[in-house]
């Protein structure tokens, strides 16, 4: 199953690391949900999940799990190997 993530929420600061909540919908069922952001990371790690934003055109960016030295995984899209801030462009909640 793939979720497209349509909102996010942040609490202290303005950065990746700083999702805290997530909302989603899962376009072949319909199905719509939020989660926290680390049961999306769990989701992503050890259920096979697969989730990306999408954009006006059409466009899908998959959303990865960031593993940083210190602190708590966070969850950012990556295009082309690169590392990109669609998730800091959606609609906040």
């Amino acid at each position: 199953m793939a979720i497209q993530i349509t909102a996010v929420r942040l609490s202290g600061g303005t950065t990746h690391e700083h999702l805290t909540h997530l909302w989603w919908t899962e376009q072949e069922s319909g199905k719509a949900g939020d989660n926290t952001r680390a049961q999306i990371v769990d989701w992503i790690e050890n259920q096979a999940g697969k989730a990306f934003t999408s954009d006006r055109a059409g466009h899908r960016t998959e959303v990865a799990v960031v593993t940083p030295a210190r602190g708590e995984k966070y969850l950012r899209t990556r295009a082309d190997g690169v590392w990109t801030n669609n998730l800091l462009a959606l609609p906040r909640r």
